[in-house]
């Protein structure tokens, strides 16, 4: 007898029970036909199809519910929304308004200054006579070379700008973003695209320390039209503070191996001033029957029945990708019941103006859980499982960071269920997760779990529907 029968019954019994005494009735039994797995089902075929925004922008939106049918009173859903930046018709590079800031606290000492400087050479040798660059270096004070126009005569005072870099101080991350983004407001106005790309080991001392005050002021700047990138110095840089930086800002987050640096950078510019649609963001409306959501794996944040999820500056060919499970409260009805409306706000580079994509995802409700199960729809199931095991990877990699090893094996044994329930599917996630497994299991350093505990993190990212990771 399947899991559904037996807690429909249950749930029969209680109320005949409760009648019989003149009781209040039980209340309804959550329907999580959607989001749980039973052993005994028989696997998801339906596939549905995508429900497609209209006209011509730079961005388009799709989405889709987990299935055609809903199980009317409380049940579960999800939905998956994908945000995917058009190639444009002629590939074309935008001139950038961009500030590169370098930190030199005395806790970069070491190979860590000698990668930072390194990293900034390689900025130097990538711009553009086009670009308009800004160089801010910072421990306790902060030094600005001014902004201009990068001609070879300007970037060869560049390149001495760097070299007279020397380490000492506090780590004010907070005085250097708002002195680079002094030096760029003055031309955000006649350039499409301004950002601020952060190297810094993220272990701030000085003016804002906590990370909710970054963040914020990250947000801050991006309302104010510019972008802000976080890239890690050093094996032990704060990758939690670095990549909020990035998801608040905007940009992109990564880490800098030396001998990657090059690579970093092309993607950083070439990301840069390819950007078809800067400051994107997702807004959820919900009608009256969704009682709350969960966007899975990201930033939201709700004000009435709006929930807003910031994405970052979006390049041609780039995508992101989201996973949204609903609480519902519906009446059986044979009519479509509209449970997601989905826009992606945007300003489209190329005519400098705000534009728009919307879908509105709809299923009907029965009574039936035969009904319900039959029209499940298999990918989003996928999507689904891949979501909730990333977040045991992601929860997995933090306990790694803490030295937390038993518990971090406990997490990585409970992602690999969630993706076992989708097997076929999701078998390069579970063959991935268990070669980390076994590494992790048998690293001999703490710099080595550091660095398995940064490649899950990256992975979840990933496995999220972002890319904004290096």
């Amino acid at each position: 007898m399947s899991r559904t029968v037996l807690l429909l019954s249950a749930a029969a019994l209680l109320a005949l029970g409760a009648l019989a005494l003149g009781l209040p009735k039980p209340p309804p039994v959550l329907d999580t036909t959607h989001t749980v797995a039973t052993p005994d089902e028989e696997a998801a075929t339906e596939v549905l199809p995508w429900v497609a925004s209209s006209g011509w922008g730079p961005l388009t939106l799709e989405g889709k519910l987990s299935g055609a049918w809903v199980q009317s009173g409380p049940s579960e859903a999800f939905a998956v929304l994908e945000v995917k930046a058009r190639e444009p018709k002629e590939q074309r590079r935008v001139p950038a308004n961009v500030a590169l800031v370098i930190d030199r606290s005395g806790s970069m000492r070491g190979q860590k200054m000698d990668d930072a400087k390194q990293a900034a050479r390689e900025f130097i040798s990538q711009v553009r006579p086009e670009d308009r660059v800004t160089l801010v270096h910072y421990g306790t004070d902060v030094t600005v070379f001014p902004a201009t126009l990068a001609t070879e005569y300007e970037r060869e005072r560049m390149y001495a700008f760097v070299e007279g870099i020397e380490d000492g101080g506090s780590t004010n991350i907070s005085g250097a973003l708002e002195a680079a983004a002094e030096q760029l407001k003055g031309a955000t106005e006649f350039f499409k695209v301004s950002r601020i790309i952060l190297l810094s080991d993220g272990q701030p001392t000085a003016g804002l320390q906590r990370e909710e005050e970054l963040f914020a002021l990250a947000r801050t700047l991006r309302g104010q039209g510019i972008a802000v990138s976080g890239l890690g110095v050093g094996a032990d840089f704060n990758e939690n503070l670095m990549q909020g930086i990035a998801d608040q800002g905007g940009g992109f987050s990564g880490f800098l191996r030396s001998e990657q640096l090059a690579e970093v950078f092309t993607r950083e510019l070439e990301q840069a001033t390819r950007t078809v649609a800067r400051a994107v963001e997702v807004r959820l409306t919900l009608p009256p029957a969704v009682h709350s959501v969960e966007v899975m794996g990201v930033t939201a944040v709700r004000e009435g029945n709006e929930v807003r999820v910031p994405l970052y500056d979006m390049a041609g060919g780039q995508s992101a990708r989201l996973v949204v499970k609903l609480s519902l409260e519906t009446e059986a009805s044979d009519d479509p019941l509209e449970l997601l409306v989905a826009t992606v706000h945007y300003i489209n580079v190329e005519t400098d103006r705000p534009a728009e994509a919307q879908v509105a995802l709809t299923a009907k409700s029965t009574e039936k859980p035969k009904v319900v199960r039959a029209h499940l729809d298999k990918d989003v199931r996928v999507h689904a499982h891949r979501a909730l095991g990333t977040q045991q990877m992601r929860a997995a990699a933090e306990e790694m960071k803490r030295g937390n090893r038993q518990s971090a094996l406990s997490l990585m044994g409970s992602a690999r269920r969630f993706f076992g329930a989708s097997a076929s599917a999701l078998s390069g996630d579970i063959e991935d997760l268990d070669r980390t497994r076994d590494a992790y299991e048998h690293a001999q350093s703490a710099s080595e779990q550091r660095d398995h505990a940064r490649s899950l993190q990256i992975k979840s990212i990933k496995n999220f529907g972002q890319e904004n990771a290096y």
